[in-house]
């Protein structure tokens, strides 16, 4: 991680069946509103660490490079 990188938080709450089309890529990004009001987008791909039997759900902390590419995600 660099000094230009930019820090985030955000909550999610999806149940299994609407990660399910994340997982089979008819949805390659998801998009979020930060609590710090900003919308932020990644590769549904960087959520597949945090999936459980009942889908995804928690807050999360994710870094963006200066070219806003995803660096990290990190469950809080």
């Amino acid at each position: 991680m660099h000094n230009s990188d930019t820090y985030f938080t955000f909550s999610m709450k999806l149940n299994a069946e609407e990660y399910e089309r994340y997982y089979r890529g008819s949805a390659r990004n998801i998009i979020v509103m930060t609590h710090q009001g900003v919308s932020v987008q990644f590769p549904a791909s960087a959520m597949q660490n945090f999936i459980t039997n009942d889908g995804i759900s928690g807050t999360f902390m994710i870094t963006m490079d200066e070219n806003n590419k995803l660096v990290a995600l990190k469950k809080k």
